[in-house]
């Protein structure tokens, strides 16, 4: 199991190369991977999408969605049609941290896959692309 331990070194290293950022504009680092998630996931683009998707608890990204709203940073819109379903709309006050997070994440992907091969690439994102989808099953089942 020791392998599946290792994960954390990964996340590690990503919230080492983003806490620059983070503490540059102010943000924790939910805020900061919300602004950047929503960046990343246009479809994606509620409070519910952030907390299946991310696997994230609701309390914390509405805390955090509450706190980047009030720095001006995103803003929340209301369907006509559905009072319940409510947009999160990223704002452009927040390209420059979306621009110096994308420098941050062009970072992490360059140091990550050093070394490895186009055809190992591949096949490392194809392997934990099914590990991953089988987690989301086991997870569905459970």
């Amino acid at each position: 199991m020791h392998f599946w331990d290792q994960h954390k070194t990964i996340t590690c290293y990503y919230e080492t190369l983003t806490r620059s950022v983070c503490d540059q504009y102010e943000l924790t680092q939910m805020e900061y991977d919300i602004l950047m998630f929503l960046y990343n996931n246009p479809q994606y683009n509620t409070a519910a999408d952030i907390v299946k998707v991310r696997k994230s608890t609701k309390s914390h990204v509405s805390t955090s969605l509450r706190l980047l709203e009030d720095k001006g940073f995103v803003e929340k819109k209301q369907s006509e049609d559905n009072k319940k379903h409510i947009e999160i709309i990223l704002l452009d006050s927040a390209q420059e941290i979306v621009q110096a997070g994308l420098n941050v994440q062009n970072e992490f992907v360059k140091n990550m896959f050093r070394g490895l091969t186009e055809e190992e690439m591949v096949l490392c994102k194809s392997v934990f692309s099914k590990i991953c989808n089988n987690a989301e099953n086991c997870l569905k089942e459970s």
